[in-house]
């Protein structure tokens, strides 16, 4: 059972919001949606959900057609939304137990997967109170348990860690990650690549509606052109020596803008104690140093030439 996207393409008015997007997603596969806001993810994301006609295309999901209303195909989905979305009327088990309620009709059934998202997501010690008396991170953590109490075959999950402190976030997604070990398909939506790398074992990136490159984190970072960004806090420096460091072996960008001299080089190449040693010998002031190896989110600026 795979889940595939063939060129599908979705308009508000004259706003092109995908183009003529392609994605095929693997049985079990834990696959991140990366993208900037206003990428699509969100639009795709109701697209898959059968939640947003769209223009042209189609999406096969548990091996057919997708189509408004399947209520079988609903059964075998969970959505975690960006939004909190619980009933402030219920308990922390009632609002548990009412989603389950929706796909599992036996009550035997519905309170042990109950109690089992319960612990898995540390929320057993609050199970009586209502989401009035719940601070923030506990509220993504049943927002988290809603949507995913029935252990469905695929689940979608769009920027769940929102303000959420480390903790909260672990735990959220050794969660995701033991349905995942269960066998289930996960969609992770976000705009956090560093976190994304952490767990999904593919990414998507998404721009302008469209899929710019799929792969696996080692891929991404073998797209990298450059290697380390050296930033040195310099107190005078002529253009003349700016350029002089630009012209050293593997350096492909110098700048030097008001107290701030900036050095990034080649792949794989480090040139640290070069500049060092350069600044030292012409008896050139610096402060603080800096040394920064490539981030996954420099994939993203480099193929789209925007910041996430």
């Amino acid at each position: 059972m795979s889940i595939q996207i063939v060129d599908l393409v979705k308009r508000y008015e004259n706003n092109l919001v995908l183009d003529h997007f392609n994605l095929r997603i693997a049985p079990g596969e834990f696959i991140g949606l990366l993208g900037s806001d206003g990428a699509g993810k969100s639009t795709l994301i109701r697209c898959l959900l059968g939640l947003e006609d769209f223009d042209k295309g189609e999406i096969t999901v548990f091996d057919r057609p997708l189509v408004k209303n399947d209520i079988e195909r609903k059964q075998k989905m969970g959505f975690v939304p960006q939004e909190i979305s619980i009933l402030n009327a219920l308990t922390v088990y009632e609002n548990i137990d009412y989603f389950c309620s929706l796909y599992i009709k036996e009550k035997e059934k519905r309170r042990q997967l109950t109690e089992q998202i319960l612990k898995e997501l540390a929320l057993d010690d609050v199970v009586k109170l209502y989401p009035g008396k719940l601070d923030y991170h506990y509220l993504r953590k049943l927002n988290m348990a809603c949507g995913i109490v029935q252990r469905p075959e695929v689940i979608i999950v769009d920027e769940p860690f929102n303000g959420c402190e480390s903790e909260t976030k672990e735990c959220m997604i050794h969660a995701l990650r033991k349905l995942n070990e269960e066998g289930s398909t996960i969609i992770f939506a976000s705009k956090n690549i560093e976190e994304m790398g952490l767990f999904c074992k593919r990414i998507c990136i998404i721009d302008k509606g469209k899929v710019v490159v799929t792969a696996t984190v080692e891929e991404l970072k073998e797209l990298i052109s450059v290697g380390e960004k050296v930033t040195i806090e310099v107190f005078r420096m002529d253009m003349q020596d700016v350029e002089e460091i630009s012209k050293m072996k593997g350096v492909v960008y110098a700048n030097y803008l008001g107290t701030e001299l900036v050095v990034k080089s080649e792949k794989r190449r480090n040139n640290l104690a070069n500049i060092l040693h350069y600044l030292e010998n012409n008896h050139i002031p610096f402060g603080k140093v800096y040394s920064e190896t490539p981030m996954l989110r420099d994939v993203f600026w480099e193929i789209t030439g925007r910041e996430l």
